[in-house]
Order: structure tokens, then C-alpha cells, then sequence
């Protein structure tokens, strides 16, 4: 289909829940690149907010989702999955966590945590330990539970009275949290990096200090990894940045390389308030989803992605912030491995980011004045070097208007 007629089924029959798209449609992919439907190649840079670690296409990928869609995709989890085991311990092996549950999605996965932090209590004779903390700033999700947990009003004004029991305070001010807890608190739950809240930076002290007070208080803390998780930020989980272990963290996105999936993990003596009946999911942990993750897990450790996400992120960061130094209106580039944020000093990350889409390149912003790029892990330093040139470019024409 031409793209004229593919925007204008959509806009006759789709709900229109993300307003105007970018005018595009992508017709297949291969690494790092896009073909769109008129044969345009494009570089990305963004891995369908990053999700697609291994890039488009990857063997790895392709080859698991065949194999297992020849077998069968679907059984219910009444039985069990070979697939789900083996994903389940490849995740424990590799992280703090002692067991596993998996979803469809991070907003699930983020569902699950706050469930499990509850009820732990409910089941202690605790019932009065409800509350969970979260930050200013911060993403979980678009149901009305993370929404709640969500410290963004742009994203909860529509659908309040909101789900109780969510208090928000602002990030790196532990004597704000302090002054939080009660009796009532259960949780605190945070991204190590937010997101969408705009690549804002949790310091070392802070997330040490989240931990001390966790362990003082005698409730847990939750990681929402669903971004910054398998290789991202330079190593595996984002918490191992910061010396500290949480009690549950969530994971998404690039688990299964594009394909849906979403795993709640966690320390054991949390995960046993979990029983049969407690908690479910019907597509949750499928035999085609697991597989597909497996492949992308173990592709992930295997080609050393985590090490090259570390060394490109810092060569990525090192070419932007020489940027920095010759364009003005960049006042700080941040992040960690391949989760950047640039910030401007004005509102014009959006037209940035189309005039970069115009000269092939895939990236994001956050609001009007942050640019954000997340590409995939395969990335390599003359892809690096290609982008920087074009943004030089493009950047020095919105110097000069």
C-alpha cells in the first residue's frame, strides 16, 4: 500500500491515541536500519523506544520465533513451558533475583510488583502497610495503577480521582523521603534512570541511601527497569551501577527484542507472599514469547552487547558533549551507556528531531526540550560518527534561524 492510504485507513479506523504520527511507514528492517514503503532508508536510533536491542531482524531473533511458531506459540500456563524454565533461570543466573513472573508488557510487569509489595504485608498481619512511594518525574505505565505510581500530571489529569495510596516526592532528596515514610508505607518504587521523565540521573548517594532506608524502615524497594534494564546503561541491570540490590525489579522492553514480554523478578522471601490464585497472566510467559526472549538473553550476554552499550555509550556521549561545546543551546548531555539525554535551553527538540527524520535518522525527544536517543546495542562507532555529522549540520541551521 501507498503511505497516503495506509494513514488514511488509519486515521478513519484507528483510535487516535498518539495524534499525528511521523509521516512514515516502515516496510521491513535489517541491523540498525529501515526501509520505508518508498524504498527510503533509514538509520535508528531510537529501537522502538528501546526496545529492539538487537536491532531489526537480528538471526538470533528471527530464527527462535520460527522454531518455536513451528512447534506451537500458545498453552495455557495450567502446564508447563519449557521455554518459560529455562528463560526464568537464565534471568536468575544473571541478576539478584530468585524467581520470576512474566507478563505481557512493563506495565504489567510494574502491576505485578505493587501486588506482590501488598499483599506481602496483607499476609504478614500488616495490612495497614499499603502505601508506596514513587518520584517526580517518573513513567510506570498507562494503567490506572502506574498511572497512579506515575509522577507526571500530563498523564494522570484525565483520569483522575486516581488509584490511592501513591505518594510522589522528588528524586535525589532523601530527607524528602524520609519525611514520606509512615506506618502505612509498603514500598518505594523508582527508575535507576527516568525515562521518560526526560534521561534524569539518580545519584549513587541517593539510591544507596533509598536502600539503608529500605532495609531501616523494613520495606522494599522496587526498580522499575523496564527501560534502562539488559544492557542499556552498560551493564546487564542498571542497579549495578549503583552497588545495591533491590527486592523486586521489573524488566520489558528490550527482554524480548520487539516481541511482547514482561518479567517481574524477585528476592525469594518476597516472592513467596505470591501462592496459587494470587496472581495470573493467560498469555503471560508464553512458549512463543519465552523463546524469543531466551534468544535475545542469551544473544545479549553471548556478543558481549552490554560491553559494547558501555564503550559506544561512551564514545556517543564523549562526540555530544564536543557538540555541546561549539552549539550553545545545549546546556548538558546525560545518561548512562546507550540512554541518552540532550537537553536544550529552548523548546525545539521536536523540530531537531524531525529535521534529523528528514535526513534519515531515528531518535526521540521528551517534551519540547529534550532530545532522546536509545539505539540498539549492535551499534557501532562509525554509525556514531555518521549521526554526529549529520546533527552538526542540522543543528547549526537552527543556530542560525
Amino acid at each position: 500500500m501507498e503511505l497516503n492510504e495506509i494513514i488514511e485507513l488509519d486515521k478513519k479506523y484507528f483510535v487516535n491515541t498518539f495524534g499525528n504520527r511521523t509521516p512514515v511507514c516502515f516496510e521491513y528492517g535489517k541491523g540498525i536500519n529501515l526501509w520505508s514503503t518508498d524504498g527510503k532508508k533509514y538509520t535508528d536510533l531510537f529501537a522502538g523506544i528501546a526496545v529492539s536491542a538487537l536491532g531489526h531482524s537480528h538471526p538470533n531473533l528471527v530464527n527462535a520465533i520460527k522454531a518455536q511458531a513451528e512447534k506451537f506459540i500458545h498453552c495455557s500456563n495450567l502446564y508447563y513451558i519449557e521455554s518459560q524454565a529455562k528463560l526464568a533461570k537464565l534471568l536468575v543466573d544473571n541478576t539478584c533475583a530468585d524467581k520470576v513472573f512474566f507478563s505481557n508488557s512493563g506495565a504489567e510487569a510494574n502491576e505485578g510488583a505493587i501486588k506482590l509489595a501488598r499483599i506481602y504485608f496483607k499476609k504478614k498481619g500488616m495490612p495497614h502497610k499499603f502505601e508506596i512511594i514513587t518520584l517526580e518525574k517518573s513513567f510506570h505505565g498507562r494503567t490506572l495503577a502506574t498511572i497512579a505510581a506515575t509522577g507526571q500530571d500530563k498523564y494522570q489529569k484525565p483520569y483522575s480521582p486516581l488509584t490511592p495510596s501513591f505518594l510522589k516526592v522528588p528524586a535525589n532528596d532523601l530527607e524528602a523521603l524520609k519525611n514520606a515514610i509512615t506506618e502505612n508505607t509498603c514500598a518505594i518504587m523508582l527508575e535507576p534512570i527516568q525515562g521518560e521523565g526526560g534521561i534524569n540521573l539518580i545519584s549513587t548517594e541517593y539510591m544507596k541511601g533509598v536502600r539503608e532506608l529500605c532495609d531501616k524502615e523494613g520495606i522494599f524497594l522496587i526498580l522499575d527497569e523496564v527501560q534502562s534494564g539488559l544492557g542499556r546503561t552498560g551493564k546487564l541491570l542498571a542497579y549495578q551501577h549503583f552497588g545495591i540490590e533491590p527486592d523486586i525489579f521489573t524488566l520489558a522492553k528490550a527482554l524480548g527484542g520487539g516481541f511482547p514480554i514482561g518479567a517481574m523478578c524477585a528476592k525469594d522471601h518476597v516472592a513467596k507472599a505470591f501462592e496459587p490464585g494470587d496472581h495470573g497472566s493467560t498469555y503471560g510467559g508464553n512458549p512463543l514469547a519465552c523463546s524469543t526472549s531466551f534468544a535475545v538473553m542469551e544473544t545479549i550476554l553471548n556478543e558481549n552487547l552490554v560491553e559494547n552499550s558501555a564503550k559506544m555509550g561512551d564514545y556517543f556521549i564523549g562526540q555530544l558533549n564536543k557538540l555541546k561545546e561549539k552549539h550553545s543551546f545545549i546546556t548538558e548531555v546525560r545518561g548512562k551507556g546507550l540512554m541518552i539525554g540532550i537537553q536544550l535551553s529552548n523548546d525545539k527538540a521536536k523540530e531537531i528531531v524531525t529535521a534529523c527524520f528528514e535526513n534519515g535518522y531515528l531518535i526521540g525527544n521528551v517534551g519540547p526540550s529534550v532530545i532522546r536517543v536509545l539505539p540498539p546495542l549492535i551499534l557501532k562507532q562509525e554509525d556514531i560518527d555518521g549521526f554526529i555529522q549529520v546533527f552538526d549540520r542540522i543543528l547549526s541551521n537552527f543556530a542560525s534561524k
